[in-house]
């Protein structure tokens, strides 16, 4: 009885974290199978990772939708699974730091200086295409009718926007699955929904691998993006040991929970699937149904694991209309902004210091402008460029007494 209970929670647990986790794959072209594969084999191991210790569950992470696009574009599936792979090992860098100058070091090189305006940029250097896929456009040209895709883009985003601000207890944590569903039957009636790849489709099938293909210029483009995640799994790891009264920092360690996060990024990259990261929603639901249990995330990830060979469902997904998934695009992009601008805020960076100002306005330009780096066949730019940009310019340009870049007092190395 005490496992059928740990079971429904875990259903409950797929369900709250369910729209965001396909959101991903849906905007970047990924499968949504594997979506579902990965967070289920990544929150698996980074349960062996951690002594099935924290209740965390790992899904797609959105810092990487608009590096994945322009990676797709670029280099295509192949070398992008391997940039992704590559960029795993971010994560385990961050758990070296971690176990060998706890977390001084990380906070000196990532100030919330660098880490805000990088932000910023991953919601923002992708904003275009929201608009776009919200127009009905793809690939600059209207391949849906452009009243149309506006029309469904509003309802999308509405019943969005009604729902996270409006609704109470569980259906606060789904406002995108519910701005998906209602766009989707607004979709229907107006008949832009084809329903014959549906129709066409088996009950269950073997999710489709994509294997990565070496492209050491895809990694280093996806190395830089996984700062942003890291960090965010951080801040993750405190939020739900702040729910349930519990230090996972300390036990089992946050140098453990990091390389965990890092095995499930890995392990995406390899299958062909949007890398994970730790969910907030996850966390709003262990808050709201006070079960702290980690076994419910072990059920969670079997259940996304046997999800991801039903045929019919995945084709389901990838029948929704562009414009549904561009309508809450445009408030997700910006939301990814505004987390970067919160970020600063919360640091209190002073913008009246020089060096602050100039590491956030060179980011924000290069990000947004599209400045791109070319040494030969190489080339860096996007999210990566910018990292790399603000980490330089952080760790070159005076500091000043009396101003304020977000850094912790007493924690110089």
């Amino acid at each position: 009885m005490q496992q059928l209970k740990l079971a429904v929670s875990g259903a409950q647990i797929l369900f709250v974290a369910f729209g965001a986790l396909v959101l991903v794959p849906l905007l970047t072209g990924l499968n949504p199978a594997m979506a579902l594969l990965g967070a289920g084999l990544g929150t698996l191991l980074f349960q062996a990772c951690t002594g099935r210790q924290v209740p965390i569950f790992l899904g797609s992470s959105f810092a990487f939708i608009g590096p994945i696009i322009y990676s797709m574009h670029t280099w295509g599936p192949g070398a992008t699974m391997f940039g992704l792979f590559a960029a795993g090992f971010m994560y385990f860098v961050f758990a070296a730091i971690v176990r060998w100058r706890g977390m001084a070091l990380v906070n000196k090189l990532l100030p919330p200086v660098v880490i805000g305006p990088v932000i910023m940029i991953i919601g923002l250097s992708v904003a275009t295409a929201a608009s776009g896929m919200a127009m009905g456009q793809a690939g600059g040209k209207q391949v849906l009718p452009y009243e149309t895709s506006l029309l469904l883009a509003a309802i999308s985003l509405a019943t969005t926007i009604v729902v996270s601000i409006y609704a109470r207890g569980m259906f606060k944590l789904v406002p995108i699955l519910a701005g998906v569903v209602v766009g989707y039957i607004a979709a229907a009636f107006l008949g832009v929904v084809d329903f014959a790849k549906l129709a066409a489709a088996p009950w269950f099938a073997m999710p489709a691998f994509h294997s990565p293909e070496v492209n050491w210029a895809a990694a280093a483009f996806m190395l830089p993006v996984a700062i942003a995640p890291a960090i965010e799994h951080i801040g993750g790891v405190m939020a739900i040991g702040g729910v349930t009264g519990k230090d996972y920092t300390k036990t089992p360690g946050l140098h453990r929970t990091l390389a965990g996060d890092g095995l499930g990024v890995c392990m995406a990259g390899l299958i062909g699937g949007p890398p994970v990261t730790t969910y907030a929603e996850v966390t709003g639901a262990v808050m709201i149904t006070r079960n702290f249990n980690p076994v419910t995330m072990t059920w969670a990830a079997v259940f996304a694991i046997c999800m991801a060979f039903f045929g019919k469902f995945n084709a389901l997904l990838q029948s929704i209309p562009m414009p549904v998934m561009g309508g809450i695009m445009v408030l997700l992009f910006g939301t990814i902004a505004s987390i970067g601008l919160k970020t600063l805020i919360e640091a209190k960076v002073d913008l009246m210091q020089p060096r602050n100002l100039v590491i956030i306005s060179v980011v924000l330009t290069a990000g947004i402008g599209g400045l791109t780096l070319k040494l030969g066949d190489f080339a860096l730019s996007g999210v990566g460029l910018c990292s790399l940009l603000a980490i330089i310019l952080n760790l070159i340009l005076p500091r000043h007494a009396g101003g304020h870049d977000g850094i912790v007092e007493g924690q110089d190395i």
